[in-house]
């Protein structure tokens, strides 16, 4: 999960907007711990998974 679908319980904001010091210190947290989350979202994920199931089919086509 991306931390800018998140609510703070302290002060009811997105965490991506860092509007408390708890906001900031998750927020902070979370891009050091997950460095793929601002860079891919599903979508380019799904995209890459069929780019790579088609890569192995068309090996496999030519060695069989």
């Amino acid at each position: 999960m991306t931390y800018d679908r998140l609510v703070c319980a302290n002060c009811a904001a997105p965490v991506s907007q860092g509007r408390c010091p708890v906001c900031r210190a998750n927020r902070g947290r979370l891009q050091r711990e997950d460095p793929f989350s601002g860079g891919l979202n599903p979508v380019a994920l799904i995209a890459l998974l069929v780019i790579l199931v088609a890569a192995l089919a068309l090996v496999a086509q030519q060695t069989a």
